[in-house]
């Protein structure tokens, strides 16, 4: 979920304690329970939330045009039956865009078809199943090419491993 937090247009807020993925809510007379990074799923969700913070930090289409129509594109908000949602966060410049993909269900889903603006390969920046993250590891090899079939709109498509529960950022190289 702090994935598809950080995917959306808009400034990020995150209360404190949820970088550490701390069980009681925020108290202002008690300091956060940084102790709880001493157990390894605290430590996941920090990595995590760091790694966001990264990719917000350096890739423009996740900052650039929070406040216009232009910096975000649906590309998939139709399919309930397998609970996937993906959309396109757009920068200034042409080509600056990164997919947004969510698989909301704990069934991973296995050649799914998703349609994108360009040929050439897609690079995974960021996915939340990653062992590193806590994940079973589940995704498309840090990498898929692009194939001439129209999808969603959009004159290629994508043929990829959407992690359970997970979300992954693709951006296409150059």
């Amino acid at each position: 979920l702090f994935a598809y937090q950080w995917a959306q247009p808009g400034k990020k807020l995150l209360f404190m304690g949820g970088e550490i993925a701390q069980w009681s809510e925020w108290n202002h007379d008690q300091s956060l329970d940084w102790h709880l990074l001493e157990e390894l799923p605290h430590q996941q969700v920090s990595l995590l939330v760091g790694e966001l913070n990264r990719l917000y930090r350096e890739e423009p289409s996740l900052h650039e045009l929070d406040c216009q129509s232009r910096g975000f594109e649906w590309v998939e908000a139709n399919d309930a039956e397998y609970g996937v949602l993906a959309f396109q966060r757009n920068g200034a410049r042409e080509g600056d865009s990164i997919i947004a993909i969510f698989n909301f269900t704990p069934v991973a889903r296995d050649n799914y078809r998703l349609g994108v603006q360009a040929p050439g390969t897609w690079r995974e920046i960021l996915n939340t199943d990653a062992t590193p993250f806590g994940g079973s590891g589940r995704g498309n090899s840090g990498a898929v090419e692009a194939t001439p079939l129209g999808w969603h709109g959009r004159r290629f498509s994508l043929n990829l491993t959407l992690p359970p529960l997970g979300a992954l950022y693709l951006k296409r190289a150059r």
